[in-house]
């Protein structure tokens, strides 16, 4: 019975400690100038720090603060899956090819040049697990066989590998990278739809509990496929996403997948016939709108691609209104092929006989699939070209000249233009980091890989499953990319590596013995501590603590043997005296 009071007391006392460290002792080595590599500010902070350290192109050393950092992202990560149900797993890296071949992605994922792949001392082809749809899936369906057992929800917080052809951003695009994977499993629509709920309710906490601002917007589901894909992006002007958002309704999505309603124009009436016109090496629309004074958006451009499926290859020419792009993910979706790319000059000069920029929908070679985007629908009396050098037509219309050919949406959608939900508010463009994604995967997977249950009434049914990514290391770039100044890093106490970081000025004895007290005040109340023990000058101490970005910051000095303590928080630097009864009070209001 002693032991085990003894027990309890060790385990109450070791919860109530805080975790120390001494700088005199840290595995860390700031540095006075940016790495010249270096883009964007959360990897040059990182790097003038040292707390993370280049490998190699796309590698990456975390070095003990940045550990500690990752390691409480990873933690308020489990906390809130396992709060949601979810069970912790732990998968492979090193996966065979077999398991790749049953759900048809090898091929794709060797096409795209995304997939580190390497044979083991038999010659068995393996992969570097950049995902892990596959390999959950096998696990699920060895033990899973009946719909009493659904829904079951598996995570993993894992090392992913995906060959970058540029790395790039510090830890927003690496080749390695940690991320949290989920996967559910329900044998009904309406259990994944309840899944989905509970992993995006889970992801609302995650990101609030970080403190992060985030806006969650309809995407795309990429090469890992299925539908219902959201992502959660953390705003910052260095992101790579373009997100388009509506701030009335709430409507928002990715650049990839949003859609959009045309402002509308006022389309000329020429109300004459076809016009063959000479336009002597003018090919782009802005050369045809200063040498013919037709607007942009009463031209139709035709642009032809090249469209590569495991077996087979195919081009479509894809017509759209003159001031507008093609959105090359929309139509890569829409044909549901491995990979798109923009024809070649060869490739269009022996498919239109002409040079590019002079393609158009007349006497276009029958082996090109001819489609449009949803923009040309309303066009009429049009400039488009003809398949000849140095040739377009005017005055073009659909149902008299050309047979008007599918039509989808295919536009990419922009700033400015109107909300397809609220159908009148402007759309407004902001930058983001996409640090969550979920999708609904359906049967993309089960139905392939034969990871069936029996239903209610004996039959069998392939399991609905759903996908949720976090990705775990990005989280710290995008942290610092929406939490810095001019100075350094300004962490969110949630994922500071320390609470409190004490500043020792002067080398005096009684000095650093009230340091030392306050130290361990702090540690017995139960905060995360670092000590600026160094023997260096205030200022270099300063420069580091704003570098480094521990939240809050008290500088023991003089003033200390009468008990008043320098305190600011890192991400205003204003200045406050306290005695030590009221810098504690203090503290528990702010880190409780």
């Amino acid at each position: 019975m002693k032991e085990k009071c003894l027990k309890l007391k060790l385990q109450r006392n070791k919860s109530k400690t805080g975790f120390k460290m001494r700088l005199t002792k840290l595995f860390l080595f700031t540095t006075k100038e940016f790495p010249k590599d270096a883009e964007v500010i959360s990897d040059k902070l990182l790097r003038k720090s040292n707390m993370l350290v280049k490998s190699h192109s796309g590698f990456y050393y975390y070095t003990p603060l940045l550990y500690k950092t990752l390691q409480k992202i990873r933690n308020i990560i489990s906390q809130e899956m396992d709060k949601a149900g979810a069970q912790e797993v732990l998968m492979p890296i090193l996966m065979k090819k077999e398991l790749w071949e049953e759900s048809g992605r090898w091929d794709t994922y060797l096409n795209a040049d995304i997939m580190f792949h390497l044979s083991n001392r038999k010659n068995n082809e393996m992969c570097l697990g950049p995902t892990h749809e596959e390999a959950v899936t096998d696990l699920v369906r060895k033990f899973i066989t009946s719909y009493k057992q659904l829904p079951v929800i598996l995570y993993q917080q894992n090392t992913k590998f995906r060959d970058e052809i540029r790395p790039r951003f510090g830890l927003m695009r690496t080749c390695e990278f940690i991320m949290k994977d989920a996967y559910s499993f329900d044998h009904s629509e309406k259990g994944l739809d309840e899944s989905y709920k509970t992993m995006r309710a889970a992801y609302k906490n995650i990101f609030d509990r970080i403190g992060l601002n985030y806006i969650i917007v309809q995407a795309d589901s990429g090469a890992i496929g299925g539908s219902g894909s959201e992502e959660f992006m953390i705003t910052a002007d260095s992101g790579e996403d373009t997100l388009l958002y509506c701030a009335d309704c709430g409507y928002a999505a990715n650049i990839e997948k949003a859609e959009s309603i045309l402002n509308e124009v006022e389309f000329k009436n020429y109300n004459s016939e076809l016009v063959k016109l000479h336009t002597p090496d003018i090919k782009t629309v802005e050369e045809l709108v200063k040498f013919t004074d037709i607007p942009a958006y009463q031209m139709i451009k035709t642009v032809i691609f090249k469209l590569i499926f495991k077996e087979t290859e195919k081009f479509a020419a894809v017509l759209i209104r003159g001031d507008l792009e093609i959105n090359e993910i929309k139509l890569k979706n829409h044909f549901d092929c491995l990979e798109l790319k923009t024809a070649s000059e060869d490739e269009v000069r022996a498919l239109t006989g002409a040079r590019v920029g002079f393609a158009g929908p007349f006497n276009l070679n029958s082996a090109v699939e001819l489609i449009g985007d949803n923009s040309i629908k309303d066009v009429n009396y049009f400039l488009c070209g003809i398949n000849e050098t140095d040739y377009h037509n005017t005055n073009v219309c659909f149902g008299r000249d050309i047979k008007m050919p599918p039509v989808f949406d295919v536009k990419l959608a922009k700033q400015d233009e109107i909300c397809p939900n609220c159908k009148k508010s402007r759309l407004i463009r902001k930058m983001g980091i996409e640090a969550g994604h979920i999708f609904k995967l359906g049967t993309k997977y089960s139905l392939k890989m034969n990871a069936s249950v029996t239903g209610e009434n004996g039959e069998s049914i392939p399991m609905l499953m759903g996908c949720y990514g976090i990705g775990t290391s990005r989280i710290i770039s995008a942290a610092i990319e929406q939490n810095h100044d001019q100075n350094g890093i300004i962490w969110p106490v949630s994922i500071a590596p320390y609470h409190i970081i004490i500043i020792l000025i002067g080398k005096e004895a009684d000095i650093t013995n009230k340091a030392n007290d306050l130290y361990n005040s702090l540690l017995d109340r139960g905060y995360e501590v670092l000590f600026d023990d160094r023997d260096a000058g205030f200022g270099f101490k300063m420069k580091d603590a704003d570098l480094i970005g521990i939240p809050y910051r008290i500088v023991v000095g003089k003033k200390a043997l009468e008990d008043i303590y320098e305190v600011s928080e890192r991400k205003d630097n204003q200045k406050k005296e306290m005695d030590s009864s009221a810098l504690f009070d203090y503290l528990k209001v702010n880190l409780s």
